[in-house]
Parts: C-alpha cells; sequence; structure tokens
C-alpha cells in the first residue's frame, strides 16, 4: 500500500510538540506492515538546510498565488517530499510564530497551500504515482479533504488525525475567496465554522475517517467539556472515530543505548542512573542528595496543568524533594516557577525553552515526571519516562489514563504498577498523588519493581502500526 502523509512538521527535521514525532516514527513503523510512505511537508529554513541534495520532482505556476516546487529527497529512512515555497515558508521564526513570538499573519494560506498541495499529488499530479490513501496531521492539512471533496473525481481516501482538538486553525470569512474552493464549499457541512472558515472543522467533515492519538481522548472529544466546540461534528460522525495510541522511536529513546545520557544502563543495572540524577542535578544547579528528584519537561500552560504544579512546588521542598523543569509557555508559568527557583536555590530549577538532548538526560537521571495535565490526548513524555524508569505522575486523562497503571494496592500486589496516577486535576489531587510517590520512594524495592514494570512496558510503535496499518486497508477495501 502506498500512503501519503501530510504534516506540519516531522521529527528529526523540524519539531514543536509530538506531532512532528509521530509523523517521523509513524513511516518507519509502518514499514513492517507493507506500507509505504511519503511524507510532504513545509520547506523552512531548518529542512532546507538539511535537505540540500534534494532534486525536484514537480512545480506550480500558482498555488494560490505564489510559485512552488515539490522536492523529494530520502533522509534518515524517511521518503519526503518538500513543499518549497520560499515566499511563504522560508522566514524567521518557528513553524508558525515569528521572532516577536505572534503567529505569522498569513498561516492561513501556508497551511491552505500545504493542504492544496497535498491534494494535487493525492491526484496524481508526479508522474508515476499516486498514493492508496492520504493521511493527514491536524488542523494545518485540515482544507486538504475539502480540497480532494470537491475536486470533482475519483480520489483516494483521507484519515484525519487529531493530536490536540485545543488547535483548530480558525480565521475570518474575507480569507474563503482565497483558497480556490467552490462557493459551495462555504455550508455547514463544508468549511465554516461559526461564520468564518475552520481548518480542523473542514478535515472532520470531509475526510473518510477520523482518528484521535489514544482511546480515552476519542471518547473525552465526544463531549462539550473535551470537543472544545467540535463535539457535535464529532458525535455525527462518531462511527468513523477511531482511537489509536501514539508510540515512541525506541531506537532514539533507548537508556541502553543512549549516547545523550551520563551513563547508560537496563532494567538489570538500575543503579547507574545515579549517576544521571548527579548530572541532571548539576546541569540545574541543583543540591547534590538522594532526595526525590522530580522533573517537568513541557509547554508551560494551563492545558498541562502547570499552575497546578506551581502551588505545590513549595510542598515538593518541604517534604525534601527537588524539581527541575524544562519548558516556556504562558509569562506567568515561567515567572512562577522562577520565583520558586528563588525562593528555593538548589531545590527548584527551572530552563526556559526546550532542549532536546537534556530531556533525554532528564528522563534518566529524574526519579519521576510530573504530568498534571487538565487533558492529554497521548503524550509522549509519560512514555519516555515510562521506558526510561523515570515514574510517571500524571492526571487521569486522555492517553496519560490509557498508558499508565496507577500504582494502587491491587496494581502493586499484582507487580503491574508502572506509575501513579490522579483525579480530578486539581492542586488537591495532585498534592496527594506527590505525597503519594514521597511514601513509594521510601520503599526502595517497590519502587526498584514499579521502575522495571515501566521499562518492560511496550511502548514502541509496533502495535498501533498494526492497527494503523488494519485501520487503512479496512478504508480502502471500503471504497471499492
Amino acid at each position: 500500500m502506498n500512503v501519503l502523509s501530510v504534516a506540519s512538521e516531522v521529527y528529526p527535521l523540524i519539531k514543536t510538540g509530538g506531532l512532528a514525532d509521530v509523523a517521523g516514527a509513524l513511516p518507519l513503523a509502518l514499514k513492517e506492515h507493507g506500507v509505504r510512505t511519503r511524507t510532504l511537508m513545509p520547506g523552512y529554513p531548518a529542512v532546507m538546510a538539511a535537505v540540500k541534495h534534494a532534486t525536484r520532482c514537480h512545480a506550480f505556476d500558482d498555488l494560490l498565488g505564489h510559485p512552488a516546487t515539490i522536492l523529494q529527497v530520502e533522509h534518515h529512512g524517511l521518503d519526503l517530499l518538500i513543499l518549497d515555497v520560499p515566499s511563504l515558508f522560508d522566514r524567521a521564526g518557528g513553524p508558525y510564530v515569528g521572532p516577536d513570538g505572534r503567529d505569522h499573519p498569513d498561516n492561513w494560506r501556508r497551511f491552505a497551500a500545504l493542504s492544496r498541495a497535498g491534494a494535487e499529488i493525492a491526484l496524481g499530479v508526479l508522474d508515476g504515482w499516486r498514493p492508496d490513501l492520504v493521511h493527514l496531521h491536524d488542523w494545518q492539512t485540515g482544507l486538504l479533504p475539502a480540497y480532494l471533496r470537491y475536486a470533482g473525481r475519483s480520489v483516494p481516501p483521507s484519515l484525519m488525525t487529531i493530536h490536540n482538538i485545543a488547535f483548530q486553525g480558525q480565521y475570518g470569512v474575507d480569507i474563503f475567496p482565497h483558497l480556490g474552493l467552490p462557493p459551495d464549499a462555504y455550508a455547514i457541512d463544508g468549511v465554516e465554522y461559526y461564520g468564518g472558515v475552520g481548518y480542523l472543522k473542514a478535515g472532520l467533515q470531509a475526510a473518510t475517517a477520523i482518528s484521535t492519538v489514544s482511546p480515552t481522548y476519542a471518547e473525552e472529544i465526544l463531549t462539550p467539556e473535551f470537543g472544545m466546540g467540535l463535539d457535535g461534528v464529532l458525535a455525527a460522525r462518531a462511527g468513523d472515530l477511531h482511537g489509536i495510541v501514539n508510540g515512541i522511536d525506541t531506537r532514539v529513546w533507548n537508556p541502553e543505548h543512549d549516547p545523550l545520557l551520563a551513563a547508560t544502563y537496563g532494567t538489570s543495572k538500575l543503579k547507574r542512573r545515579r549517576e544521571n540524577k548527579h548530572a541532571v542535578a548539576e546541569r540545574f544547579g541543583l543540591k547534590q542528595d538522594e532526595g526525590l528528584l522530580f522533573c517537568v519537561v513541557s509547554r508551560l500552560t494551563w492545558q498541562k496543568g502547570m499552575d497546578l504544579l506551581a502551588d505545590v512546588t513549595d510542598e515538593i521542598v518541604a517534604q525534601g524533594g527537588r524539581l527541575a523543569v524544562l519548558g516556556s509557555g504562558d509569562a506567568g508559568l515561567e515567572n512562577a516557577f522562577h520565583a520558586a527557583a528563588a525562593r528555593h536555590p538548589g531545590r527548584v530549577s527551572i530552563h526556559t525553552g526546550y532542549d532536546e538532548p537534556l530531556s533525554h538526560l532528564m528522563q534518566a537521571g529524574s526519579d519521576a515526571i510530573i504530568i498534571p495535565s487538565r487533558f492529554e490526548p497521548c503524550g509522549l513524555t509519560q512514555l519516555y519516562g515510562l521506558r526510561y524508569g523515570c515514574i510517571p505522575v500524571v492526571a487521569r486523562t486522555g492517553g496519560l489514563n490509557d498508558t499508565v497503571i496507577d500504582a494502587s494496592p491491587a496494581a502493586l500486589a499484582a507487580r503491574a504498577a508502572t506509575g501513579v496516577s490522579f483525579s480530578p486535576a486539581t492542586t488537591h489531587a495532585l498534592q496527594r498523588a506527590v505525597n503519594r510517590t514521597f511514601r513509594l520512594y521510601r520503599e526502595p524495592k517497590t519502587w526498584a519493581e514499579i521502575q522495571k514494570q515501566g521499562m518492560k512496558t511496550d511502548v514502541s510503535w509496533d502495535k498501533s502500526a498494526g492497527l494503523y496499518a488494519q485501520l487503512y486497508k479496512n478504508m480502502t477495501m471500503k471504497g471499492r
């Protein structure tokens, strides 16, 4: 089977979050199931610098008002198609925001162009190649199924994957005339959304099937609490909605061979984690002791529950713990953690920004990782934690609920526990979870058993890739 995957970011070329990890790892895992994937992505400056030997395979004279070229290249095992449109993608800043931290004002055009190019590829514009199915990731690709729907000819089926329904790509009605869609596309069952244009909503309406990144999240987004205004659209398509939990690239995330660690280790050599713990404390300027070391690797936002963690930081220190924070986000939350670090020098420290190598070391050296998200479609940091023996302390929601087994008395007795879960996502519930984590840490044999059980958990893409391959097969057979 030939599949066209379309994503706005792909690891290792460009990454702002878990979407990139999925777009980079899933195609590799699907090879074992007979699925050959070509991935279309934008030609950001970092991407163009990394694929200097790419070859041109198609040119558009006018792609939504801009000349464009599609380049092809193999990179780290990925078969990539790069949409090279310098006027849209060759600019400073990140994929979505400029150096000033504000959204690029023409994001609507940039990702409409990505979707339009993907639709043209799906329709066979690349000589000699046409996919059997198109797999789309998040709102940035949401218009692609709409372009196919109104193409007026036979098209391959499309799968729209929601990585985070909070990000929807909503724009004013004034952009509609510039999208190259027929007038009847602006309708309640098309791209219209509360008087404007909704990219994700368009994809959910027009795609053949919909998936999201965990079974629990697939259920949650059918409710007003988690559906972010799209629960009605999704409820109407509930029969086409599938929840498949993410995996991680276990070749990149492997504590036995990770070159980014101070010391590699496995389940039989857990004591070697101490060297990484020492290194984490050194990098963050924390005091060197044997107290429980918590870490956070996250966007510092309300969604991620970082305000809850800021509220319990003093109590973590009062019980002899330490906290290392890696992330950035809301200025108020960044300031809250900087203030906690000022109150507790050597016990709390924050590095703002994102540092991929440091995140590996933190998972390998911290005792526990705190993930108090109010909602979490899947989450990857808890999977890294399981893999590295860094015990996840998680809110019981979305993919966190699907991947972490709480250290309840029954789970401990059955030697099945892999972490600590809590609900609801409140300061009080998090505080109780932190207290429980301290109690478990004071029982070294129990703690080591939880670590080992987590490290034995299959967090790879193997099973999930098989589920995607079966879904692909069902979709293509259904269309025949």
